[in-house]
């Protein structure tokens, strides 16, 4: 951000020469900064309500490591699909961050105010758990309370139908699932809110690394299901997370 920019922006806003909306549009457009290697976006905050979200794969850790070093001044910092020496070189410029091993996430600090409860993740198999993980970890980042119900796929019913005043409770409920990727549309047939679907890549050989899940869920016969791409806990909690905000905005007259 330039200072002098955002200096002449609140100084125009002081004297009356724009107002407080004028100011929050602006500000949506101010620029990014360059690192050469990346354009980390300041004001993806001000835009969406939660800052820029670093995929670690396919990065260097240096690269992931600068990146992280500049936006953890903006809020919450959420790092996906970190390996361990991405952490590493996080945790040299930011003491403070945690790993999560099995959603393989690196996060620093967290959502200022009491997390907001109504979004449920729910996984058909314990090899689902990285996936699930990281749709949890996320929604929590972003200000949500979750429940969690792991291993309750369709191969025993019976799991999930014990829990079912979980799911009832909930605004928001994601749903992970390999195999032949029945479990969201089980879900979304038993609850009045909105599914987020993921498909994993867990699998035998037809399973076509989630593919046969993707297509179970896009043929879903069970209204108020929507699908993310394969393995995308991200997503998935980040929509569910969504949700859950707009509701609790609704209620609070926001």
């Amino acid at each position: 951000m330039n200072e002098d920019a955002l200096r002449r922006l609140l100084e125009s806003v002081r004297r009356g020469e724009a107002s407080v909306e004028e100011a929050l549009g602006r500000l949506r457009r101010l620029p990014y900064e360059s690192l050469g290697f990346a354009n980390v976006d300041h004001h993806r905050a001000v835009r969406k309500g939660f800052p820029e979200v670093v995929l670690a794969q396919g990065k260097t850790p240096e690269q992931v490591a600068e990146i992280a070093a500049r936006l953890a001044a903006d809020g919450p910092l959420l790092v996906t699909r970190a390996a361990r020496e991405h952490f590493r070189a996080v945790a040299e410029r930011l003491p403070g961050a945690t790993y999560h091993e099995v959603a393989r996430c690196i996060t620093l600090g967290g959502p200022d105010g009491p997390l907001r409860p109504g979004v449920a993740v729910v996984c058909a198999g314990t090899a689902d758990l990285p996936v699930a993980e990281e749709a949890r970890i996320t929604a929590e980042m972003m200000g949500c309370q979750v429940s969690t119900l792991y291993d309750v796929g369709v191969a025993g019913v019976h799991r999930l139908l014990d829990r079912l005043e979980l799911l009832l409770s909930a605004h928001a409920i994601v749903v992970a699932a390999g195999m032949e990727g029945a479990l969201p549309g089980v879900v979304a047939g038993l609850v009045p809110c909105p599914v987020i679907a993921v498909p994993t890549s867990v699998g035998y050989g037809a399973s076509l690394g989630g593919l046969a899940a993707l297509l179970t869920m896009l043929n879903a016969c069970a209204p108020g299901l929507a699908v993310v791409n394969i393995d995308n806990g991200f997503g998935a909690g980040y929509m569910a997370a969504i949700i859950n905000r707009m509701l609790w905005e609704a209620r609070e007259g926001r």
